[in-house]
């Protein structure tokens, strides 16, 4: 073995031994809150492949999605194609600049939030994702601290929650146990590419 690879090898084991010890005090579990916002793309494209890996694991999961309405998705199409074990709840009726009607996407995000309050408590399901929550609560069409406190209060030990959209609120960010921000470093829209199918929808 040469000088090169020994150095490497000597590195990764110290690494490892350092991993093992701060692994070997990680033992909790818990149902996670996690927030998926950020200006950039692909905060329900991570949720779902989390909601792909819950059926790989034979884990109950439901999805109820707050804004993209009657839009056909390709996730949309998998789970009610391919998929019958996961659950999935329409709740919106598109974007808010496509309705253009503010009491009608406070109705469809209380009818939302009401479903997801449900399935939340059915603790059938281990996992459950809010695609597109944060939306709701940024204009204020749901309430942040009943949000916020039924998460904490009422959400089963063991399940987890998934909420996403741009533009989270601070309360939520406080509660959630794992946050990510996608940061927008650059979007083919600028250079008048639409929306493409199977990246974006």
């Amino acid at each position: 073995m040469d000088e090169a690879a020994e150095r490497h090898n000597a590195k990764m084991k110290k690494i490892k031994e350092a991993r093992d010890r701060m692994m070997a005090g990680k033992t909790g579990e818990k149902g996670l809150i996690v927030v998926h916002t950020g200006k950039g793309k692909g905060k329900s494209s991570s949720a779902f492949g989390m909601v792909m890996r819950c059926v790989g694991w034979g884990i109950p999961a439901a999805v109820v999605q707050f804004v993209k309405g009657d839009w056909e998705t390709g996730e949309k199409r998998v789970i009610e194609d391919r998929f019958p074990e996961v659950r999935l709840f329409v709740a919106g009726e598109g974007f808010t600049w496509e309705t253009q009607d503010r009491d009608r996407d406070i109705a469809a995000a209380r009818r939302g939030w009401e479903i997801a309050k449900e399935q939340i408590r059915d603790t059938r399901n281990g996992f459950v994702l809010l695609d597109e929550i944060n939306i709701a609560l940024r204009y204020d069409y749901l309430d942040i601290d009943e949000v916020v406190r039924f998460l904490l209060e009422e959400k089963p030990d063991m399940t987890h929650v998934v909420l996403t959209g741009r533009n989270a609120k601070p309360e939520l960010i406080e509660a959630a146990d794992l946050v990510t921000e996608m940061d927008l470093v650059k979007h083919p829209f600028r250079d008048g590419i639409k929306a493409q199918k199977g990246v974006e929808f």
